[in-house]
């Protein structure tokens, strides 16, 4: 049965929509049924894999208006990936899910059914604590929260831990932290050194190993409509979720 795992941060810019498409195809390439969930009303998750952000997305799912089957789409590029896209129209959904009843297991109730066609589902959340990322937590076993190697980097951090707190005392209480991945690291610069040290050291096991180095390609390749590894499998960005991705998989054998 495939385990959902939530990338949140409410803090933009943290390289979570990165995370989201390189981990995903990483995945993929190395043999795991992998579905990508685009919950932010961005879609950047969805462009940057090449697909429409005006066709159908999750939010008609969200409102019943379609089944998950029906808009997931193939990968015409990485064997292995789906894609359940998003549009702008997810703007509307928090409205919309004040007005469901049990708006909150919304989610859960889309992506349940299709756990056993997947070995992992990565759900991509939009930048805010709002109630779609609720949604996301509730219907996840685990939250992968990204990190970037800055002066802000904790701040905020403390906001999204209690949110994972509440959501585990009254919605979720199987919910987990998968761990905390450091992002657009930069070795030449002291600051992103402290950064590691201090996030190393505060939450121990629970930081991946691996860290996503700062990287061009990396940067271009959504551009594209291509994760990192299509656009140039020699970059340092694809090694880095290469690794990030075996470590994530070795990870959950256990």
């Amino acid at each position: 049965m495939g385990k959902i795992v939530a990338l949140a941060n409410q803090k933009g810019g943290v390289g979570k929509t990165t995370t989201a498409i390189n981990l995903s195809a990483s995945m993929a390439v190395l043999g795991k049924r992998i579905l990508l969930v685009d919950a932010d009303p961005q879609a950047n998750a969805t462009s940057g894999l090449g697909l429409d952000i005006n066709g159908q997305g999750i939010y008609d799912c969200i409102t019943g208006s379609a089944q998950a089957e029906q808009i997931i789409v193939q990968s015409s590029e990485v064997k292995k990936l789906d894609i359940l896209p998003s549009n702008i129209n997810l703007v509307g959904a928090e409205t919309e899910l004040l007005e469901i009843e049990d708006g909150q297991k919304r989610m859960k109730s889309i992506l349940d059914p299709l756990r056993d066609r997947y070995d992992f589902i990565l759900i991509d959340c939009s930048p805010s604590l709002g109630l779609l990322t609720l949604n996301a937590l509730v219907a996840s076993d685990s939250v992968l929260i990204p990190v970037q190697c800055e002066y802000f980097a904790l701040e905020g951090l403390g906001k999204l831990l209690n949110t994972i707190k509440m959501t585990q005392a009254k919605l979720n209480p199987g919910l987990e932290i998968e761990g905390f991945l450091l992002t657009m690291y930069d070795s030449r610069l002291r600051l992103a050194n402290q950064v590691v040290g201090e996030v190393q050291e505060h939450f121990g096991d629970l930081a991946f190993k691996t860290i996503i180095q700062r990287n061009i390609r990396l940067s271009e390749a959504p551009s594209f409509g291509k994760p990192a590894l299509l656009y140039d499998a020699t970059s340092t960005g694809s090694i880095n979720y290469l690794n990030l991705a075996k470590e994530f998989i070795k990870k959950n054998k256990r």
